[in-house]
C-alpha cells in the first residue's frame, strides 16, 4: 500500500492538492474539515446523476462530510462546509456499499471522497471480498493530486469529475483556491489514462455503464465566458471526451443577499452560448439539461438516511 492511500488517518495530510499537512490522526482537522474519523452524511439511490450512471435503478451515492474546496455557491454546504453527518468506523462503509448493491445500486458512488481516499483501497477491497460486484464512481470536484489518481486506478471504474474554473482568479475568489485550472487540467488527464489502460469505456446491454468518464461542468450565472474557455481547456486536455454541462446552478442564502449575478440563476442564452461552444469545439457526447432544471430538486436531503442503517428499512 502507498504513502499517500496508506490506510491509517494521516500525521500530516497531503490528500488534496491542498497539502495542509493537519495531523489528522491526533484530532486536528485539516482545511476540508475532517479529522481522523470518518463522516458520512447520506447513503441511498439517487437517481438525477447522468444516464448512464443512475438508469433506470440508481447510483447507490455516499455522500461524505467535508470538502477540500470552499465554494462560496455551494448547494450542498451542509456537509461540504458545515461538515454535517455522522461518525462511522470504515467497516460501516464497506457494509454501506454492499447494501446499497442489495437495493438495486448499478454502482457505488463515492462523492467527495477525497479527503479520505486513505481509506479507500481497504474498503473496497473487503467489500468486493463480500461479494460486491458493481462498478465504482468516484465523483470529484476535479481538486485533486494526480499521484491519488493513479493510486486510485485501479479501484474507480467511472470517474464522475468536475471542472469548474478556467481562469485561476475566479477559482480563488470562489473556491478559495489559487491553481484550480492546472490542478483539474493534470488530474485530468491522470483520470483517463488510468481510463485507457484499464481498456477504455464500457457498457452494459441497457447502456449503462460499468468504465468511463464524464467531466462535468456547472455553468455559473456572469461567468459564460469563463465556461466557454472551461471546455476549450477540457478539449486540449483529453479531447473528445463525454462532458456534461449543467445549467442546475442555485443560488444559496449566501448569494442571494450577496447579491450580484451569483444572486440569480443562468440565463437561457448564457447557458445556450455554452452549448454551442461545445458543439463547436467537436464534443461528440454532451449530457444537457432542458429549461428549468434549477427548479428541480438536484440535491437530496442530508438526513443521514442510510447512514447508520440500510436506507429502505
Amino acid at each position: 500500500m502507498s504513502a499517500l492511500l496508506g490506510g491509517c488517518a494521516p500525521a500530516a495530510c497531503e490528500l488534496c492538492p491542498r497539502r495542509c499537512r493537519a495531523d489528522r490522526a491526533q484530532g486536528a482537522r485539516g482545511i476540508c474539515g475532517a479529522d481522523g474519523t470518518l463522516k458520512i452524511a447520506r447513503a441511498a439511490l439517487h437517481f438525477w446523476e447522468e444516464p448512464p450512471i443512475s438508469g433506470e435503478a440508481g447510483s447507490g451515492t455516499v455522500f461524505f462530510s467535508g470538502c477540500p474546496l470552499k465554494c462560496v455557491y455551494c448547494q450542498n454546504h451542509e456537509i461540504s462546509t458545515g461538515n454535517f453527518g455522522l461518525e462511522v468506523a470504515p467497516e460501516r462503509l464497506v457494509e454501506i456499499m454492499l447494501e446499497l448493491e442489495d437495493q438495486g445500486a448499478l454502482n457505488i458512488n463515492l462523492v467527495t471522497a477525497t479527503h479520505y481516499a486513505h481509506l479507500l483501497p481497504a474498503a473496497l477491497a473487503a467489500a468486493r471480498e463480500r461479494g460486491l460486484t458493481v462498478p465504482i464512481v468516484y465523483n470529484t470536484s476535479g481538486y485533486e493530486l494526480v499521484e491519488a489518481a493513479r493510486e486510485l486506478g485501479d479501484l474507480v471504474d467511472i470517474w464522475l469529475t468536475d471542472f469548474k474554473y478556467a481562469d485561476p482568479a475566479l477559482g480563488r475568489a470562489l473556491s478559495h483556491v489559487d491553481d484550480y485550472p492546472a490542478v483539474a487540467a493534470r488530474a485530468l488527464a491522470q483520470m483517463a489514462a488510468e481510463l485507457a489502460r484499464r481498456g477504455g469505456a464500457a457498457e452494459r446491454r441497457d447502456g449503462t455503464w460499468t468504465r468511463g468518464i464524464i467531466v462535468r461542468h456547472l455553468v455559473l450565472p456572469g461567468h459564460a465566458d469563463d465556461s466557454c474557455r472551461v471546455l476549450d481547456l477540457i478539449w486540449q486536455t483529453v479531447g473528445d471526451v463525454p462532458i456534461s454541462v449543467m445549467n442546475q446552478y442555485t443560488p444559496n442564502a449566501a448569494m442571494r443577499a450577496a447579491g450580484g449575478d451569483l444572486a440569480r440563476a443562468v440565463t437561457d442564452d448564457e447557458y445556450e452560448l455554452v452549448l454551442d461552444h461545445a458543439d463547436d469545439l467537436g464534443f461528440t457526447q454532451l449530457f444537457w439539461q432542458e429549461g428549468g432544471a434549477v427548479d428541480e430538486s438536484f440535491t437530496p436531503a442530508f438526513d443521514t438516511t442510510g447512514v447508520l442503517e440500510r436506507a429502505d428499512r
